[in-house]
C-alpha cells in the first residue's frame, strides 16, 4: 500500500466518525464543541506535491451555514445565515457533517437575554471553537437580515464557457480527474486577462460518494493562448472522482499551475447546498485576485442557480 492510498484511507476513517450514525450523542440539542472533527489538509495535498509551510496560493474556505439558531434565556429563537471563513494556511480543516452537528446543538442552548446578546455569543462561540481545533484565525458572522449587502461572483467579469465554446459539439468521454485534457493553442504568452466560469463541474463526496455540484470561476493572466475546449473537457473530468471540496479547487489550481505557467491563477468553486450548508473554497497566487467582499463577514455571498 503506497503512502497515498494510506493517507486517503485516513481521511476516510476522520471524515466517517459521524457517517451512518442515527440518534444518540451526535444529534444532541445542546451545546457541544466536540462534535467537531478536524482533518489534516496535509494528507490531501500530499498527492498534488503542495507543501506545508510553502503554500504556493493563498485563500480561504468560506462556509455559507443556513440552519443556524439559538435560544435566548426567555426561550425566544434566533436564527440566522452564517458565513464562516476559515484560511487555507490551516493544517486543517472541518469535516463536514461535524460542522452540521455541531451548529445543531445550539438550537436548545441559551444564550444571552436579547436577540442580539445572542447573535454575538453565537459568533464568539463559533469563531473559538474553531478557530481552536483548526489551529487558525477563524471568522463567524450570523446574518439575519435580508437587505444585508451581497456580493456577486457573475458580476466580476467571468466569461461562461458556453458562450466560447458550442459544448453540444465536444465529445466527453474522460470523467476521472484527468489533466492531460488541458490545451494550448500556441507558445505564444498574453497579457490577457482570461476570467472564465462554468457550471459544469461535478465530483463526489469522498466520504459517502454524494454528488457534489459547483460552480468553477478561473482568472488567469501572463498565459499562453489557451484551448477552452479543453478546460471544458478537464472540468468535466472530475464527475466520477471521489475529493472533498477544498482538495477539488486545489487540485484545478495545481494542474492549471503545471498546464499553462500563469503569472497569475485565482481558482475559486460555489458549492450547492447539502445538508443545511455550502462549500466555498477560493485560492490564488496573490491576494489582491481574491474578491474582498468574497471573504468578508460583512457580505452575503449570492448564490448562483443551482445554489
Amino acid at each position: 500500500m503506497n503512502d497515498q492510498t494510506k493517507n486517503q484511507e485516513k481521511v476516510v476513517e476522520i471524515a466517517g466518525h459521524h457517517l451512518g450514525k442515527v440518534g444518540g450523542a451526535g444529534y444532541s440539542d445542546q451545546y457541544n464543541p466536540d462534535l467537531l472533527v478536524a482533518i489534516p489538509r496535509k494528507y490531501n495535498r500530499e498527492a498534488y506535491e503542495i507543501e506545508e509551510g510553502n503554500l504556493p496560493f493563498v485563500g480561504s474556505d468560506v462556509w455559507n451555514c443556513y440552519e443556524v439558531s439559538a435560544i435566548t434565556s426567555k426561550g425566544r429563537p434566533v436564527a440566522g445565515m452564517m458565513k464562516i471563513i476559515c484560511p487555507s494556511d490551516s493544517p486543517l480543516h472541518v469535516e463536514s457533517k461535524s460542522i452540521k452537528l455541531y451548529l445543531n446543538s445550539f438550537n436548545m442552548t441559551k444564550m444571552g437575554d436579547t436577540e442580539k446578546e445572542c447573535i454575538a455569543l453565537m459568533e464568539q462561540t463559533v469563531e473559538k471553537d474553531l478557530s481552536v481545533r483548526l489551529k487558525t484565525d477563524v471568522k463567524a458572522k450570523l446574518f439575519t437580515d435580508t437587505n444585508a449587502p451581497e456580493f456577486n461572483m457573475d458580476k466580476q467579469g467571468f466569461i461562461r464557457l458556453d458562450a466560447l465554446v458550442d459544448l453540444d459539439t465536444v465529445e466527453f468521454n474522460v470523467f476521472k480527474s484527468d489533466a492531460s485534457q488541458l490545451k494550448r493553442t500556441d507558445d505564444v504568452v498574453t497579457d490577457e486577462v482570461i476570467k472564465v466560469s462554468s457550471d459544469l463541474l461535478r465530483s463526489n463526496c469522498r466520504v459517502t460518494n454524494q454528488p457534489d455540484w459547483g460552480d468553477v470561476y478561473i482568472h488567469m493572466e501572463g498565459v499562453s493562448s489557451l484551448d477552452y475546449e479543453s478546460i471544458a473537457r478537464y472540468i468535466v473530468s472530475h464527475r466520477q472522482v471521489s475529493h472533498f471540496h477544498e482538495e477539488i479547487v486545489e487540485m484545478v489550481f495545481t494542474h492549471l499551475t503545471q498546464a499553462y505557467k500563469p503569472n497569475k491563477l485565482m481558482v475559486a468553486a460555489l458549492y450547492t447546498r447539502r445538508g443545511g450548508l455550502d462549500i466555498n473554497p477560493i485560492r490564488a497566487t496573490h491576494q489582491d485576485m481574491i474578491p474582498e467582499a468574497f471573504i468578508s463577514t460583512e457580505y452575503i455571498n449570492r448564490k448562483t442557480l443551482r445554489q
